[in-house]
């Protein structure tokens, strides 16, 4: 490789990460995502832009493994029981989704005059969502785990089996249906069926034994590398099978999942995986034809409208159907009415086939990409296509409250603090505003009122009027402080034992002259820290006195604080090193010692400096 060539290479690799670095902080600043970011800076830098890259698809077969990784560590979350109890969704939900948003899609593309392959082709492609732009969507969400976000998943792998199917179907469209073809059409299923099995069986008998071999060899670098072999390994496989290499990851990941390394495995693959992803949505961006868009931007701009909006639609349908409350389908349609990366495979193979031309190619490449590119304000806007979210509600009884103690706010922290009053024996009344969690509380006997104590009327129903305490145990700094500003105001006389969320609450807490204030992990932060000194072998009068000192400083440190009406005052108090003991006599001697001799004096002088 000359000189020049290995410049233009660094150009090009430098161009590539400073326009991640500056796009993505930026878009994700706007509330737009990272997703958005990394398509804008590829459109840029691409061929369309700047100029610095001239072939995205090259870019993009490399960044393909970024989708690939990221299955893979969605596989190893996924057990085998957990994936088989999702099977009504994939081949339900899935399938229905599928089977809808194709007619649908395939009926307006011959609606707007094309022929009835190319409309079908063209619809398929945009049926098939974007597996890397949702799943990073859900993960910015933190939706991953949960039952909408699973569902979403569900239907997501069956689009990726919908793959091979479709790709059959283009062969068979564009070819005249010789015997030859027939048979090596089936030739291929059969390949494709010892592909999986042949995964299967590896990831069943060989990769647990190969894993454990390697961790005795205690080399880190060699288990990263066997964890990119068995990813890549396993797209491979499904490759030369003719079905997704995105699935066979998701397939090594599930096989993986149940695996002592499995943990291991994921923290070897993440840094590859997240470089990766952002290169393939950087390649996305690229590939926007904007000479494509400038010459039949009309029919762009109406075909990506009526695709989205008729997806969207049929994707809404199914949901409500199937028992999605209208909340979920609308998020459900917002997030997967764009087409995917499946459909650049899909089209290419048309366009090889003959049944598309290569500039139907282009424009229906850019009516999916710029339809990706809407997707993070798609999801976006349901901030204000949806109502908030309202807590659930239930009646307000308060027959028989009224007692001792009134506890507002019943979660973990007041549920614990509880338990030492009603080992008393005293009379406690406990409200709180969320139904669920009263429900939970009543399973295990607790009698705990609806109610909101910010407002003064359930105060006055709950019978704060014969409280010689009100415990306030809730978890949100300002609901603490709106609760204790109402009790001051309204019940003055009433002694008030709130629970602090932080240092900074715990003085605004003192200010307002509360009787007790506590807050939420010290004790438990105490005492974790003295049975870690406990395990590791310290005596446990030391750890005693270590406490103590501990205690007695933070006490001090809160103190100048309070006084201070500063976070920093105090600082010289916070151990950030070991104690140093400092033996002190037992009895402070009455007068100054004096030597008895001249030796003595001699021993006992101080150093001249």
């Amino acid at each position: 490789m000359s000189v020049d060539t290995q410049g233009t290479d660094l150009v090009q690799l430098v161009a590539l990460l400073g326009a991640a670095v500056i796009a993505v902080p930026i878009s994700k600043r706007l509330g737009l995502g990272t997703v958005l970011g990394y398509l804008a800076a590829g459109l840029v830098i691409g061929p369309y832009g700047l100029k610095l890259f001239t072939d995205p698809q090259s870019i993009l077969h490399v960044a393909e493994l970024g989708v690939v990784l990221f299955l893979f560590i969605i596989g190893l979350e996924m057990r085998p029981s957990r994936l088989w109890s999702l099977r009504g969704e994939i081949f339900g939900l899935g399938l229905a989704q599928v089977v809808a948003c194709s007619a649908l899609l395939t009926g307006l593309g011959i609606v707007a005059g094309f022929p009835p392959a190319v409309a079908f082709i063209a619809g398929m492609g945009f049926v098939l969502s974007s597996t890397a732009i949702v799943m990073q969507i859900l993960e910015e969400r933190g939706d991953t785990a949960t039952p909408p976000g699973q569902r979403v998943i569900s239907i997501l792998l069956l689009e990726d089996l919908a793959i091979v199917p479709m790709l059959a179907i283009v062969a068979l469209l564009g070819t005249h249906g010789s015997d030859g073809e027939a048979q090596s059409r089936w030739i291929s299923i059969l390949i494709a069926l010892a592909s999986l099995a042949a995964l299967i069986a590896a990831g069943r008998w060989l990769l647990n034994p190969m894993f454990r071999i390697l961790a005795n060899v205690q080399a880190r670098e060699v288990m990263t590398a066997a964890a990119l072999l068995v990813v890549l390994g396993a797209a491979l496989a499904m490759q030369i099978g003719g079905l997704s290499m995105a699935m066979g990851a998701f397939l090594a990941g599930v096989l993986l999942s149940e695996s002592s390394f499995r943990h291991q495995l994921e923290a070897d693959i993440e840094p590859f995986r997240g470089i990766l992803l952002g290169l393939f949505f950087l390649s996305v961006g690229m590939s926007l034809d904007l000479g494509v868009i400038a010459r039949h931007w009309q029919m762009i701009a109406i075909g990506v409208v009526a695709y989205m909006a008729l997806k969207a639609a049929g994707i809404y349908v199914v949901a409500r159907v199937l028992k999605a409350d209208h909340a979920e389908a609308m998020a459900r349609a917002a997030m997967l009415a764009q087409g995917g990366e499946f459909a650049f495979v899909l089209y290419a193979a048309a366009t090889a086939g003959g049944v598309f031309t290569g500039e139907v190619n282009a424009m229906l490449t850019a009516t999916v990409i710029i339809s990706m590119a809407l997707t993070p304000m798609a999801v976006l806007s349901l901030k204000w296509l949806l109502p908030p979210a309202t807590p659930e509600q239930i009646e307000e009884d308060f027959d028989g409250a009224g007692g001792r103690v009134l506890m507002i706010g019943f979660g973990r922290f007041g549920q614990i603090s509880a338990q030492f009053l009603l080992a008393e024996g005293v009379d406690v009344t406990a409200i709180d505003s969320d139904a669920e969690m009263i429900r939970a509380a009543s399973r295990f006997g607790f009698k705990v009122y609806f109610g909101d104590g910010t407002r003064l009327d359930v105060l006055h129903a709950a019978g704060i009027e014969r409280a010689q305490i009100v415990a306030i145990c809730t978890d949100k700094p300002e609901v603490t402080d709106k609760i204790v500003e109402l009790i001051q105001s309204e019940f003055p006389f009433v002694q008030l034992y709130v629970r602090a969320y932080d240092r900074g609450h715990t003085l605004r807490l003192l200010k307002k002259g509360v009787t007790y204030q506590m807050r939420e992990t010290l004790e438990s932060a105490f005492t974790f820290g003295a049975s870690a000194l406990e395990g590791l072998g310290v005596a446990p009068e030391r750890i005693e006195s270590i406490s103590e000192s501990l205690r007695s400083r933070d006490a001090a440190r809160l103190a100048a604080q309070q006084a201070g009406g500063l976070l920093s005052a105090g600082r010289d108090l916070f151990v950030t090193k070991a104690f140093k003991p400092e033996p002190e006599p037992l009895t402070v001697p009455k007068r100054e010692a004096k030597a008895l001799n001249k030796e003595a004096e001699t021993a006992t002088a101080e150093p001249v400096d």
